[in-house]
């Protein structure tokens, strides 16, 4: 429920960005609560990070035998890191400002599983849990390959349990595809603004659908709720799940193997710019904590919401992280950024980002579209509207005093765009999203 006015004028005078942001247009802000890393003290670290990576390995056979999208990698769920010149050369005619440094785009919008960056947490966080259920029943047989998973064996007994999840899609997606195939009974509760072929590619993976006509956040208590009224039932809960963000973290791993094929340097002299699409604030804030533990401070991440659902920047700028929600402050939480219509960051997320993240800046859903063609024209890179978030993150950071205040050489930058999703989009879809950009591009409303 929105607060009074007397409150309101209070909050904006103690926090003057915020009368920008309830008027809904976009904004930068820089974090002032951001720790060195020597300084941060976060309730997971480096070794939390490197048991999730051996988790990954061991389920790896699995992986491969079962989603033959992972063959190539050996069952390792990872996107290629490319370099976007076309797009970086497009952006500073969009913008009228050239982008200082390189340019990349982290392809998530095509991992194995789930197509989208979700593949990261929502397929560790169940593995995990799977892991956890075989152990104790005594079924995981020593020194034999987690290829057992496959059995019938193992998925009649994981059939005796129930997952559960509150997603607007994405997250729904790879806990709905990973769970059914191992066998659970998985039940993905989803709000109203999830688009129908993520339900109807659900159903059609085995999973159980429930609509509600709410936001993410009532999805999620339903969600809640119900899963854990059920005996032997697991809830993935976005809003504050760590085995989500430690099998996000893992792709800072990955990450720093890919820079350094390309000989890429990270280090004070040449600094690394990390643009993440945010919603509750969980699969960014798992990143941008890996990528900490791995680069340090050489590593400056910022994450990117809607105009119209900036939870993140809300709870962190004022401190009260997942006690305020944008519906507080009148803001509707209506966009058409999939995954980023979040009223409420995460309580776990939260505290970390408060320490990790260099900043957060909002965009308009209009740009999301228009940004979506011209990577489409320039890299024939197809991506879904909410993952094209980050590609204005270098323009917008330098026009701020960031570069100067934290004395980096931009020249010397590689900026890496992370974009979360887009595989799994239905090809008239996509269509859809491109002739719309194309359509705000030539000026029409």
């Amino acid at each position: 429920m929105s607060m009074g006015q007397q409150e309101l004028n209070s909050w904006i005078e103690k926090y003057p960005l915020l009368k920008t942001i309830i008027d809904l247009k976009p904004v930068v802000w820089q974090n002032p609560k951001r720790q060195k890393i020597n300084a941060m003290k976060l309730p997971i670290g480096l070794q939390d990070m490197e048991q999730a990576e051996k988790l990954w390995q061991r389920f790896a056979p699995y992986l491969s035998t079962e989603f033959p999208d992972t063959a190539a990698t050996g069952g390792i769920v990872e996107s290629p890191l490319r370099e976007i010149p076309s797009m970086k050369k497009r952006l500073s005619e969009y913008v009228d400002g050239a982008i200082a440094g390189r340019l990349f785009l982290k392809c998530d919008n095509e991992l194995p599983i789930a197509g989208s960056i979700k593949a990261r947490g929502g397929v560790y966080e169940v593995l995990h849990h799977a892991e956890k259920l075989a152990s104790d029943a005594g079924l995981l047989e020593a020194g034999k390959s987690y290829e057992q998973f496959s059995s019938d064996r193992f998925k009649q007994f994981f059939s005796q349990y129930a997952i559960g999840v509150g997603s607007t899609g994405n997250l729904g997606l790879s806990i709905g595809i990973i769970s059914a195939k191992l066998g659970f009974q998985v039940s993905v509760y989803m709000s109203a603004d999830a688009k129908q072929w993520k339900k109807d590619l659900l159903r059609e993976k085995g999973a159980r659908v429930v609509e509600f006509e709410g936001d993410f956040s009532e999805a999620i208590s339903e969600g809640r709720r119900e899963t854990l009224a059920k005996r032997d039932a697991y809830f993935v809960d976005d809003e504050k799940s760590r085995h989500l963000f430690l099998g996000y973290s893992v792709a800072a791993f990955r990450l720093k193997k890919q820079l350094e094929d390309r000989g890429i340097q990270v280090d004070a002299e040449h600094p690394l710019f990390v643009y993440l699409p945010c919603g509750v604030g969980g699969a960014p804030g798992g990143i941008a904590f890996g990528l900490k533990q791995v680069f340090g401070d050489a590593v400056h991440c910022f994450f990117v919401e809607p105009t119209h659902s900036p939870a993140v920047l809300i709870g962190l700028m004022t401190g009260e992280k997942n006690k305020v929600s944008v519906q507080d402050f009148g803001i509707d939480n209506v966009t058409e950024g999939d995954g980023l219509a979040v009223g409420r960051p995460s309580s776990f997320a939260s505290g970390i980002s408060e320490q990790t993240v260099s900043g957060i800046y909002t965009v308009e859903d209009r740009e999301l579209f228009k940004l979506l063609a011209l990577l489409a024209d320039s890299e024939t890179i197809f991506v879904e509207p909410s993952a094209t978030a980050g590609l204005l993150g270098p323009l917008k950071i330098q026009a701020t005093d960031y570069a100067e205040t934290n004395q980096l050489q931009m020249a010397a930058a590689s900026h890496i765009v992370w974009s979360t999703g887009g595989a799994l989009v239905p090809k008239e879809e996509m269509e859809g999203f491109y002739q719309r950009g194309k359509t705000y591009l030539g000026g029409a409303e």
